[in-house]
């Protein structure tokens, strides 16, 4: 079910209000129905993959629990990142090592075997929506019942909510299992600051989610698809446009999440933290994806050593955080690409600061300018992250800066006006959530911009939902 849709404005409201209608230790399995049935709407048979997810952690981390000897307990872990890693990669990635299987070939195979036909349709052309974002929400619970950091939940049902809380479930945020399962399970009461600070983030989300990332994404697109066709100012709109698209999408899925979930009393954690005011990559990898990052952090850099190594083996150790990130999102060898650019430019600070040459550019190199400096190589990484193959970056690089096209993007001034709303409302928050953000603003002023937001959601949504970005990772 897709947040911008009627269906989900109408399941939303119907949740919340049988939640609180319900007796406290019964919500969990309205939560749960819930959960299941917000994502069948999309495709029932994925569901299946949920499960089955759910039943490997459940019980292989009760097992852990329960072992005294050290080597079963790291057995079973294998065994369950191993189960869980190997349905991520024959949904995901198997068709990056395997070739893509003739679609017409798949036809006819189906026709005699309808059930086969329908698991190869599954790998080779259809990726289960949220299935890396659950995955390692599952991994990260049995690997910290593995070090103990947490009891394992015994009641599966409750577990298995913990898995498909549906506000967060098919884009994230990414979450811990200590913070999230004791808010599933509390007893929350209706509470005001909860509805108000709900529908903020809500309204927030939608506006720009539908208000921007979808309006900038019909040039996006239109530049993307044919470049060499448009004026080398379009190219640069279309290069920048994408960075503002994906992160007003992504960051919109994310705060239309946490609005949901507070409805319900749950507090999700924050994803985003206007990453491109960032001076550094280093900051912007603490503003950007927040739940993945820390992700990597917690569960694969600190394992390998941290920084707590010799420089070769530190070197190694976020080289392959990067890498492994960027493979995180597709199977494509663009991700790869795109993951090791920040990467190799993380290295670089951080060589820049140990010999000295950043302590001395700071009487030059401001951090305004920083600001600037991290912008673009972020979008200029964002390339890759957009395309399918090398070859369309050579020709989108080589339009960048000598484009023979004459083409050009009308973009209506209303359209720039509702840009430039969300670039000074999103700046001016920084490190602040727009919910608290709004809650000291006077009354009068707030309901203005409510007004505004909801006007802008009304003008600028059109007739055609568009899937957010994320959901394809």
């Amino acid at each position: 079910m897709l947040f911008n849709s009627v269906a989900f404005l109408i399941f939303l409201p119907i949740v919340v209000i049988l939640y609180y209608a319900l007796n406290a230790k019964r919500r969990w399995i309205l939560l749960l129905l819930a959960s299941y049935f917000f994502y069948g709407y999309w495709k029932i048979e994925y569901l299946s993959l949920i499960v089955l997810s759910t039943l490997v952690d459940f019980y292989i981390a009760q097992y852990i629990a329960s072992s005294t000897v050290q080597t079963t307990k790291k057995i079973l872990l294998l065994t369950s990142c191993f189960i869980n890693l190997s349905i991520l990669f024959l949904f995901k990635y198997f068709v990056l090592f395997n070739g893509q299987m003739d679609l017409m070939t798949l036809n006819i195979y189906s026709a005699e075997n309808p059930i086969k036909g329908d698991i190869l349709y599954a790998i080779f052309y259809a990726l289960p929506v949220g299935i890396s974002f659950y995955t390692f929400q599952t991994m990260s619970y049995t690997i910290d019942v593995y070090f103990g950091r947490i009891v394992p939940e015994k009641h599966l049902g409750k577990f298995a909510l913990f898995v498909s809380f549906f506000p967060q479930l098919v884009a994230g945020p990414i979450e811990r299992f200590s913070n999230l399962q004791p808010q599933l399970l509390a007893n929350h009461p209706v509470k005001y600051t909860n509805f108000s600070n709900g529908f903020r983030l809500l309204l927030w989300g939608f506006f720009i989610k539908i208000g921007i990332a979808d309006n900038i994404s019909q040039w996006v697109d239109a530049i993307y698809s044919a470049p060499q066709n448009y004026a080398q100012p379009y190219v640069w709109l279309g290069v920048l446009g994408f960075g503002t698209q994906i992160y007003a999408d992504f960051s919109g899925y994310s705060l239309i999440a946490q609005g949901a979930a507070l409805l319900l009393g749950i507090q999700l954690m924050d994803n985003f933290r206007t990453p491109y005011l960032s001076s550094s990559i280093g900051e912007f990898w603490q503003r950007w994806h927040i739940s993945l990052s820390t992700w990597f952090r917690d569960y694969v850099y600190i394992p390998l050593g941290g920084n707590q190594v010799k420089l070769p083996r530190w070197i190694f150790n976020i080289s392959i955080v990067f890498l492994l990130s960027g493979f995180w999102h597709g199977a494509n060898w663009t991700f790869l690409i795109w993951g090791g650019i920040h990467g190799l430019l993380y290295l670089i600070e951080y060589i820049w600061k140990k010999i000295g040459i950043t302590k001395n550019w700071t009487k030059y190199l401001t951090k305004p300018l920083g600001i600037v400096v991290t912008f673009l190589t972020v979008h200029f990484a964002w390339i890759f992250f957009r395309i399918e193959d090398t070859q369309q970056f050579a020709i989108i690089w080589e339009n960048l800066w000598h484009s023979t096209g004459i083409g050009t993007i009308e973009i209506k001034t209303e359209l720039w006006l509702v840009l430039g709303l969300f670039v000074v409302l999103d700046s001016v928050m920084y490190n602040n959530r727009f919910d608290n953000f709004l809650a000291q603003w006077p009354s009068l002023l707030r309901w203005m911009l409510y007004a505004l937001l909801f006007y802008c959601i009304l003008a600028f949504g059109g007739t055609v939902n568009h899937p957010f970005i994320y959901f394809q990772f």
